[in-house]
């Protein structure tokens, strides 16, 4: 795990605490020494007395960050150097919950842009194109149940992380660059495809202030289903956790396909994601196919249950997906390279034992994307939605099993 980075940072939480100037020195050190020269006497090098190396006086050997300026409040939390797709501020916010030791990063979804229409606010749009409002909690506190604590979902006793979404790049771009107008009417855009680098920056500021997790889970719906698919590698591989789970929901990065080519080689170029993918092992084979992302993250943490949720019959992705690569698709026709693809899916899943899906056929609100958004019900297959599919995703004692409903046959 990388070390904490030393983050000069501001934290306010509704007006009431606000913290700045974070150093890497209030972290306590992982890694006590036999002969630790701190005048305790225990050799752990803490200065507590207790021998474990934790630097809290307990003898439990818990690392722990500095104190958070409230619970159960989201708190926002703006780092140096990371930016918007306009240039301003990027802010991400926190919410602790007194005594957890698990925690749940969820990326926000919001579309993609990768020209000058799309990442001016044309086509099919892009999210937060003038930035992240202060308030921005207000809605996604409540539009993500698993957000909520009120909700009861499995993590709403779990430490809180939302990372907002306006780089356009699913958060994971790598790129300054000045889109012009085709025809010549508007003036030319600088964008910042920064979803990487603020990744990063977010990840270090994690190891800083949770040194030490019981349970990781990561997810994010549509771009932050993407957005958590490409970036698991980063936050298990960097931050000290001792158990991973992941869900994508409805951000499907699809293998083998020819479908979804096109797209994926619009964005490596528009996007600069080759850099991103160097960091990543076995890059050159997720190079030939964005899709082997899901089998690296799978080989590499083979004891982590990583799962997918999409909607069948989505109208949403699945146009980002197609719509722009392909002339005259009806709906119908889009409908149906999304079925093709999800069967390379089901298949790619099925060929290992720690992923897993549960793909019901539609709902109809917000075209049939999102499950895990606004609330679980209308998720369902048979007898279970999407909310008993994510506690049985966090309970490890429970076997993962996929379910999809291929035609609407299964739906209640």
């Amino acid at each position: 795990m990388v070390g904490a980075l030393a983050l000069g940072l501001s934290l306010s939480a509704c007006g009431e605490d606000t913290r700045s100037g974070v150093e890497e020195g209030d972290v306590g050190d992982e890694t006590g020494g036999e002969t630790g020269g701190d005048g305790d006497g225990d050799g752990d090098g803490d200065g507590d007395g207790d021998g474990d190396g934790d630097g809290d006086g307990d003898g439990d050997g818990d690392i722990t960050g500095p104190p958070p300026p409230v619970f159960d409040q989201w708190v926002k939390i703006e780092l140096p150097d990371t930016v918007c797709g306009n240039g301003s501020q990027y802010k991400f916010f926190a919410n602790w919950h007194e005594g957890a030791k698990n925690l749940a990063v969820v990326f926000e979804p919001g579309g993609a842009c990768w020209d000058h229409n799309g990442c001016t606010g044309g086509g099919l749009g892009v999210a937060n194109l003038n930035g992240i409002p202060d308030d921005h909690m207000l809605i996604w506190g409540f539009t993500y149940p698993m957000l909520n604590r009120a909700s009861g979902s499995a993590i709403s006793d779990w430490n809180l992380v939302f990372v907002p979404y306006c780089t356009g790049d699913v958060h994971t771009g790598n790129n300054v660059i000045t889109y012009e107008d085709p025809n010549g009417v508007e003036d030319d855009v600088v964008f910042n495809h920064a979803g990487h680098d603020n990744t990063m920056a977010v990840i270090s500021w994690l190891n800083l202030y949770f040194p030490q997790i019981d349970d990781l889970f990561v997810s994010g719906c549509s771009a932050g289903g993407a957005g958590t698919q490409i970036n698991y590698y980063f936050l298990r591989e960097l931050t000290n956790a001792a158990r991973g789970f992941a869900l994508n929901d409805s951000g499907p990065i699809f293998p083998n396909s020819v479908h979804s080519s096109p797209l994926h080689q619009k964005i490596r170029s528009s996007w600069n994601v080759d850099p991103v993918i160097d960091e990543i092992p076995e890059a050159a084979t997720v190079k030939d196919d964005f899709g082997n992302i899901t089998n690296v993250i799978s080989d590499m943490w083979p004891a982590d249950r990583i799962a997918i949720t999409y909607f069948m019959r989505d109208y949403n992705y699945s146009r980002y997906s197609y719509e722009n690569f392909f002339d005259g698709l009806t709906k119908d026709a889009i409908h149906q390279l999304w079925y093709e693809d999800t069967e390379l899916l089901v298949d790619q899943y099925e060929a290992r034992e720690n992923l897993s899906y549960f793909i019901p056929y539609e709902r109809f609100l917000n075209d049939s994307h999102c499950s895990t958004i606004f609330a679980f019900a209308g998720s369902e297959i048979g007898e279970e939605n999407v909310g008993n599919f994510i506690d049985d995703l966090l309970d490890s004692s429970q076997p993962l099993e996929s379910k999809i409903d291929w035609d609407g046959s299964l739906a209640p």
